[in-house]
């Protein structure tokens, strides 16, 4: 008989995964009880939600939403750390967290990840720490976008500016003759 605090733990689970952007499987092992603390706070500040749940509960709710993928990394320790927003997002502070609070350790480490409806294995969790930020990628593209017409318009301007000086030269070399 199942009993009514798992149906209430998975329908909780589907809630927050529902609409999740990215779901990343962190191994948590070997982090003490401060360390957990300073990610779950890099994790806040960056709007992700990190939870530990049993594996078999959060199996079921992602089966619930469709993603069988990740499946076979529920195995052993496992969190979860699920973004709304920004997809790199959990990446990112796991990453960043390992290389200054845990001076490059082995742990915590990715199992996998879930974004956009393709699983990233660890190896590829790790490329995708490394990207910019969306709106600093946002704003690489604007400034692409934008160079040709910047261009355009400082030679434009020198035309216009040449013009102006041979204008000038007349007016003055006219002054100069009367």
């Amino acid at each position: 008989m199942v009993q009514q605090y798992k149906v209430d733990t998975v329908k909780n689970l589907v809630e927050r995964l529902s609409s999740a952007k990215a779901i990343v499987l962190v191994d948590y092992k070997g982090i003490n009880i401060e360390q957990v603390n300073e990610l779950r706070n890099r994790f806040r500040t960056e709007k992700v939600d990190y939870l530990v749940q049993k594996n078999t509960l959060l199996k079921i709710a992602l089966n619930e939403l469709g993603i069988t993928e990740l499946d076979d990394y529920l195995k052993g320790p496992t969190a979860v750390a699920v973004c709304l927003e920004e997809e790199v997002a959990p990446a990112r502070v796991i990453a960043k967290f390992i290389k200054e609070v845990m001076e490059e350790a082995d742990y915590p480490s990715f199992k996998a990840g879930y974004v956009a409806g393709h699983v990233f294995s660890p190896k590829e969790l790790k490329a995708l720490a490394t990207l910019p930020s969306r709106d600093e990628l946002l704003g690489k593209v604007l400034g692409s976008m934008t160079a040709p017409l910047t261009g355009f318009m400082a030679v434009n301007q020198g035309v216009i500016r040449k013009f102006v000086y041979a204008v000038d030269a007349l007016i003055k070399k006219q002054a100069d003759a009367s």
